[in-house]
């Protein structure tokens, strides 16, 4: 039995407001509201628009607040924000304790013990370059995030779309059967008035045995697509979904050049490789950077002991240091340049790779999509002239019983029909799904 796991998180006192953004600033929270219990839900979750679609808008939000997997993207952004105070601050100054085991012996006195302290610091803008770094890496993973995000919500809607298809196909075989009956009980009648050959009654008999097998096969599946919808959501498996009468029929808002163009920007995937190569630009310039030298700054303080009868003895001593590092080993800074170069190359093949992938899968499924949109029509016209043509068959046969086996042939057709035209508007929504998963939604 699996429990209603919410998606919460401690508070954080510094969160990365990333998305669809080019910059990246610290603020309190990320739309985090709803405390209970010492935790808060975060809703970063869907720009979902409230409609006829609420039932699927709720498993969405449900799915995006139980799923593990997203929470372990989520959790693994939140630690690659913690690396950034790492790496932008000072290294750790120096204090030093020496006493002399013999003391030195100075005219003002013998040296017993001195204090050293000293801080090293960077080279101007060397800690901001560092926290450059690691912020674009933090960008990176934050599309990561959103990408198993919108990976999750097309999955969902796929599986929604399944389950609706399979609850039609129930129901239009369920209506088939109970039509099919009836032709058996007037093909009965006209064999015990003489009028038709008791063949009629066995042909609807076999249909009969094929509708029950068929029924029982999208019960199997209606089962099997139940659990893997609720295992998406992260809830009990035997929780009952809702399925609407109708499938909504939505139609893309985009024109095909212009979801190309935006694939191209706003696929997370492609954001999370441009913010990866931002961070490899700013290790080119920290690689630079730490080729230059380093400040030291200290001060030593030694104690000093009094002479009897020295005028003046006994007054401790300061001195005060400064200092830098000398980057003479020069292959090794070249060597970070280079590295941070080939790590711009390889990302930006990487890119232009992935827009080939995605155009070549967005112009697979925009046929999809074109295809199920014809077949909508073409169904919902073959399925009308498919319902009138029954009308006529059963009237002739209930007058001379003949054509029995045109019937029956005539009402497989509509069978098809009806689960050709569900199977299109289900076709054409998980394509339009897949389509904004691209788009990034």
């Amino acid at each position: 039995m699996k429990t209603m796991k919410q998606f919460t998180l401690h508070d954080q006192k510094s969160f990365f407001r990333l998305s669809g953004r080019k910059s990246c600033t610290i603020e309190p929270s990320l739309l985090v509201v709803g405390v209970r219990g010492g935790f808060l839900l975060l809703l970063f979750l869907l720009p979902i628009l409230i409609s006829a679609q609420e039932p699927l808008n709720s498993y969405l939000e449900t799915a995006a607040n139980n799923s593990p997997a997203l929470r372990a993207k989520f959790n693994g952004y939140m630690a690659s924000l913690e690396k950034v105070p790492q790496v932008g601050t000072l290294p750790d100054p120096q204090l030093v304790f020496g006493y002399f085991a013999m003391p030195v012996e100075t005219k003002n006195g013998p040296q017993r013990f001195n204090v050293s302290f000293t801080q090293l610091f960077p080279w101007f803008g060397t800690l901001g370059s560092r926290e450059d770094v690691f912020v674009s890496a933090a960008k990176s993973n934050y599309e990561a995030f959103e990408e198993a995000k919108s990976k999750l919500f097309f999955d969902v809607r796929s599986n929604y779309y399944d389950l609706y298809f399979i609850n039609k196909g129930i129901d239009i075989t369920l209506e088939n059967i109970r039509i099919l009956n009836s032709f058996k009980r007037l093909a009965l009648i006209k064999v015990e008035a003489g009028k038709a050959s008791g063949v009629d009654e066995l042909r609807a008999e076999m249909e009969l045995y094929d509708l029950e097998n068929s029924l029982a096969l999208l019960k199997d599946r209606k089962q099997a697509v139940t659990v893997k919808f609720n295992n998406l959501l992260n809830v009990d498996n035997n929780s009952s979904v809702e399925i609407p009468e109708t499938l909504w029929i939505d139609d893309l808002i985009l024109s095909r050049q212009a979801i190309l163009d935006t694939l191209t920007v706003k696929n997370h995937q492609i954001k999370s490789l441009d913010y990866l190569y931002q961070s490899y630009r700013d290790k080119e310039i920290l690689a630079k950077k730490t080729g230059t030298p380093n400040i030291i700054l200290g001060a030593d303080y030694i104690n000093i002991g009094k002479v009897d009868g020295v005028e003046n003895s006994g007054k401790d001593a300061l001195l005060f240091k400064v200092g830098i590092t000398l980057p003479f080993y020069r292959k090794k800074y070249s060597g970070l340049v280079n590295e941070a170069l080939y790590l711009q190359q390889t990302v930006q093949n990487q890119k232009d790779d992935k827009i080939n992938v995605l155009e070549t899968l967005f112009e697979k499924v925009y046929s999809e999509y074109a295809d199920a949109d014809r077949r909508n029509t073409l169904f919902n016209i073959q399925g009308d002239l498919a319902s009138k043509a029954i009308r006529i068959l059963e009237s002739e046969y209930s007058s001379n019983g003949k054509n029995f086996e045109e019937i029956l042939r005539m009402e497989r057709n509509l069978l098809k029909y009806s689960l050709e035209l569900e199977k299109a508007r289900s076709d054409k929504q998980a394509a339009i799904a897949f389509i904004d998963y691209l788009m990034g939604k």
